[in-house]
């Protein structure tokens, strides 16, 4: 086992799947340490590394940010901590299906997950890396880039908040069935990861289980600038 698949490991998984069935995101133990976190907020200037860059300005997505896709081959720390967590999130996912009544068509293994997304012609791969100035923020979106979706996905702060930045936190806003929206913001400290629902998660309602349709985006960071690494495990068409 890989150190990083070792701190995957070492996060109380019981704990994060309540924590993911009571309010749809769960913190994560460090999983990067400070300088992996600045070795891969590093990888910015460098464009081979990445196979595009989306100006959130320019498609109304925010403003005062970009974010890039990684090119294959990904640095180690990125390949390392996609392909451990997916097995971890896979129980939870595979739960969360059942409840709604939906078939969960994900195979044990990453690779194999993704040959199916690729088989489906969703072939450009969704590794993210995210950078916000002063300013800068994400509107409400999902993740969705085909047919072929995992319902989980984790973020990873690769800045110190109160030092590198203020500000910039993390944004989940959940519609439950027949009420208001319900809002949640968090502060990811650096190296952490928040593992959140990419689309929808079941709620207990008094019909039985329900799809609450769930949104994510980041608030204005107030000061200095946030790098974060994003994890999506379904590819992109």
């Amino acid at each position: 086992m890989d150190k990083y698949a070792k701190r995957v490991a070492a996060a109380d998984w019981a704990a994060v799947a309540t924590e993911l069935d009571s309010y749809g995101c769960a913190l994560l133990p460090r999983l990067l340490t400070a300088e992996e976190c600045r070795r891969i907020a590093g990888l910015w200037s460098d464009t081979g590394r990445f196979r595009s860059t989306v100006n959130l300005r320019r498609h109304r997505f925010g403003d005062h940010g970009d974010y890039r896709y990684f090119a294959e081959p990904f640095p180690e720390p990125v390949a390392a901590l996609r392909e451990a967590l997916y097995p971890r999130l896979l129980p939870i996912a595979r739960d969360w299906y059942a409840k709604l009544g939906r078939e969960a068509e994900w195979p044990d293994t990453l690779g194999d997950w993704l040959r199916v997304c690729h088989d489906a012609g969703q072939t450009r791969p969704t590794p993210i890396l995210l950078r916000y100035e002063t300013g800068g923020w994400n509107a409400l979106h999902r993740d969705l880039y085909g047919d072929k979706v995992f319902p989980l996905q984790v973020v990873l702060n690769l800045d110190e908040p109160g030092t590198d930045h203020t500000g910039g936190e993390f944004l989940l806003v959940e519609q439950r069935p027949r009420a208001q929206s319900r809002g949640m913001a968090t502060l990811i400290p650096q190296g952490h990861g928040l593992v959140f629902t990419t689309r929808d998660r079941p709620v207990a309602s008094a019909r039985g289980w329900s799809a609450a349709p769930v949104r994510h985006g980041v608030s204005p960071v107030r000061s200095g600038r946030r790098h974060t690494l994003g994890l999506v495990f379904h590819d992109a068409t």
